[in-house]
């Protein structure tokens, strides 16, 4: 069942179809929604109810959709009684969930998109490389984690060497999206540093021509987006941020999720509109111009 909410958003039950557990308490849920599958745009989010027995609802990233079977794929670690709990949902239970929320990322006619996803933060980055897979885009994906991936990382098909990362996303690799894995873990293919060093790597190699159609598209702890704005700052490219900050509504309502926006700026430094705004995450965001949120 279905209702409108706020004529945009949606509260839907979702069945459960499949709950895979990897390392480091990782989980990544399938749940199922024709809804959600069709109307989802990379960088929303959904708010789920974890259980009868806690009220507040748990956002987290949608990381694909599969339109032709009315699904979706959420990627979530659990990190406190939330997500612990709906770790312990199973498969054909009912899990009622408001979504999609949130402004997404805006592709552009930058045909490099650049994507760094950090952690539970890479979801966002998989779900835009999914939305351009079959187009003219050229995209290179970096995704960087503390704790063994959650996938089984081969190495990609073309045959390149970042500094010792040639190895992969598998659902990447099938979708034709170039991508490398950073960690600081001493993991075997995978870049031994930061997403931003193996971006700076990466970005290094190309040509003036080809950086000049690089466009950054970012998701991940707070620490972490402001090292991938630096970087973009010092390359001259525009960056997308998707910020991930704890939300109680999630819907607008409580401005329990506001961050200081700053005014956009021309390439000449000069001010082009007014003064710093509060705007709310769930709603206004989660997705912002780096340069205005750091």
């Amino acid at each position: 069942m279905t209702k409108a909410h706020r004529n945009t958003i949606k509260v839907v039950d979702c069945q459960i179809l499949a709950h895979y557990k990897f390392e480091g308490d990782q989980y990544i849920l399938t749940l199922s929604s024709e809804t959600i599958a069709n109307e989802t745009k990379p960088g929303q989010f959904v708010h789920i109810a974890v259980s009868d027995a806690l009220p507040m609802r748990r956002p987290i990233s949608i990381m694909s959709v599969d339109k032709e079977n009315a699904t979706f794929d959420l990627l979530y670690k659990v990190v406190g009684e939330g997500t612990r709990q709906l770790a312990e949902r199973k498969i054909g239970e009912t899990l009622s969930v408001i979504g999609p929320i949130g402004n997404g990322f805006t592709m552009t006619d930058k045909k490099r998109p650049l994507l760094i996803g950090g952690g539970v933060g890479m979801p966002p980055m998989v779900s835009i490389a999914q939305n351009i897979k079959d187009t003219d885009y050229q995209p290179f994906a970096i995704l960087g984690s503390e704790v063994p991936f959650p996938f089984d990382e081969q190495v990609a098909s073309d045959g390149k060497d970042y500094q010792g990362a040639t190895h992969t996303m598998p659902e990447l690799e099938d979708w034709g999206v170039a991508c490398r894995l950073a960690s600081l873990q001493d993991y075997e293919g995978v870049f031994k540093g930061y997403v931003t060093d193996l971006a700076r790597v990466y970005l290094d190699g190309l040509s003036a021509v080809e950086l000049s159609q690089v466009e950054v598209y970012s998701c991940g702890p707070h620490p972490m987006l402001e090292a991938v704005a630096k970087l973009a700052k010092e390359y001259d490219l525009p960056c997308q941020v998707s910020l991930e900050e704890n939300m109680a509504c999630a819907v607008g309502g409580c401005a329990g999720c506001v961050v200081e926006v700053r005014p956009a700026r021309s390439t000449l430094g000069v001010q082009t509109d007014t003064g710093p705004a509060m705007k709310r995450v769930c709603v206004d965001g989660p997705v912002f111009d780096a340069t205005k949120v750091f």
